[in-house]
């Protein structure tokens, strides 16, 4: 409740000052605020955005436009006036632009490229040229690095003269005079605590951990995880170091790998754009893509039906309970897949545990399947009781106590077919190279009707064959 109204205060006062028109006591204002609320009234404001952005000091401006929505950052820029957006550009850390531009038009990135100043601009396009999705596109140039026959004193020499640029020097990275190598590096307690003299050749132990400018942003980000890092080496494939990343460039990767697969299981394609600000007709081919390969898929399930006809036509009862086990598959593969899918996004499984996977998943299925079956049965057992007694109309004939036994065995091998394909298909997919989030619900719902279909009516014939079939 006290955050609401401070951020009711914060409104008002905004609002105030504002309507002033007095620029110097706006941008005091705005400079006086904490870079979260800053945000905050932009969110809020969207109308005066860009006046925002132009009205405060330039550093303050550019740790505020790197944390908004991509949306936002594209209205800022497209209503700034050419000088403010070159100042604006120039201040932004080189990941954090290359991360802005690599998100718009060709033709909006050649202008804007335009506007950066000649060394930073050589920076950028470097880092637009290393692939989508790679570390390269995330890493900064700007670290401290120095030599291993540097002193300690020498070391904070250094930082004094070049961190302030630098996006953190909690570690210190040490590199070959000659070569541009990377050594090893040392995080800044350890100088701290040595002595002024003391060499960091003395220092270094060896364990340096780097990332390869071409390695993938998740794996990188499982890299950070394991290894407890605020930021990590980028080198290319002669050792040389070519910048570092931060722990919280890692942060947004992982919110937006996220924000992927959840649009993935749910079978769509990523968006990439707030669901608001996306075209309507680019959401619409987004979407129908995987509702038609879902759609045709589905028509295996009326061929599966069809094949069947003659058996429903005999026992029409059976037809009562297709629904049921067909859910209670999609759903069992529902769930096995989004949890080894998640399982894999957090490190906790590896192709090489497909084994003990399928042996978990396995007794988990003839489990839930066997819960599932008893739950069938007792339902007709207690149907036939109240029909028995009058309640209800008889639906079941003198064969309840087959069909009952039908419905329940049918049940375990579904529920079983189904935690074994969900679990299975995320790891084949992985194997293949493809991204295990697309196997998820709808595609494992629609493989486990169709073969739960032929399951179902398999027992069925077992059970009912020359009685009602």
């Amino acid at each position: 409740m006290s955050l609401q109204l401070e951020q009711e205060g914060l409104y008002e006062q905004f609002e105030r000052i504002i309507a002033t028109e007095d620029k110097l006591q706006i941008r005091d204002f705005l400079n006086d605020q904490k870079i979260s609320d800053v945000a905050d009234l932009i969110n809020e404001y969207p109308d005066f955005e860009a006046q925002i952005v132009a009205n405060m000091a330039i550093h303050r401006a550019s740790s505020v436009f790197k944390i908004l929505d991509l949306s936002a950052q594209k209205r800022i820029i497209r209503e700034l006036p050419s000088f403010k957006t070159a100042e604006l550009l120039n201040e932004l850390p080189a990941d954090d632009r290359t991360d802005f531009l690599e998100e718009l038009p060709k033709e909006v990135l050649r202008d804007l490229i335009k506007l950066i100043d000649p060394d930073e601009r050589k920076v950028t396009l470097s880092l637009l040229g290393y692939p989508e999705d790679s570390v390269g596109r995330l890493m900064t140039p700007d670290y401290v690095y120095v030599y291993a026959h540097n002193t300690v004193e020498e070391v904070f020499s250094t930082i004094r003269k070049f961190a302030k640029s630098s996006e953190t020097v909690d570690v210190i990275y040490i590199i070959d005079e000659a070569t541009g190598e990377l050594v090893d590096d040392i995080r800044i307690r350890d100088v701290i605590l040595a002595a002024p003299d003391k060499r960091i050749s003395d220092l270094l132990d060896g364990r340096v951990i780097a990332l390869h400018a071409t390695d993938d942003q998740e794996h990188a980000s499982q890299v950070f995880k394991m290894n407890n890092r605020v930021a990590l080496p980028v080198t290319d494939n002669n050792n040389i170091l070519l910048g570092i990343v931060t722990i919280d460039d890692m942060l947004w990767v992982a919110n937006e790998e996220y924000s992927e697969d959840i649009q993935k299981i749910g079978g769509t394609e990523a968006l990439d754009e707030p669901y608001l600000e996306i075209s309507f007709f680019r959401l619409i081919k987004k979407r129908v893509g995987w509702l038609i390969v879902l759609f045709l898929s589905e028509m295996l399930t009326a061929t599966a039906m069809a094949y069947f006809a003659d058996e429903i036509q005999k026992a029409v009862v059976l037809s009562i309970f297709v629904p049921l086990i067909m859910s209670s598959g999609g759903n069992s593969g529902s769930q096995a897949s989004t949890l080894i899918i998640q399982a894999m996004a957090m490190g906790e499984i590896h192709l090489q545990d497909w084994w003990r996977v399928m042996r978990r998943e396995i007794f988990s299925g003839l489990w839930l399947g066997g819960i599932l079956g008893v739950i069938g049965f007792l339902r007709i057992c207690i149907w036939h009781f109240l029909m028995h007694h009058g309640v209800i109309q008889d639906l079941y004939g003198e064969q309840w106590m087959l069909i009952g036994f039908t419905v329940g065995l049918s049940l375990v091998g579904v529920v079983l077919w189904g935690t074994l394909s969900g679990s299975m298909l995320p790891m084949i997919l992985k194997k293949l190279g493809a991204d295990p989030a697309v196997s998820s619900a709808p595609f494992v719902a629609t493989l486990v009707d169709v073969t739960g279909l032929i399951i179902y009516f398999s027992v069925a014939y077992m059970f009912l064959r020359g009685i009602l079939l």
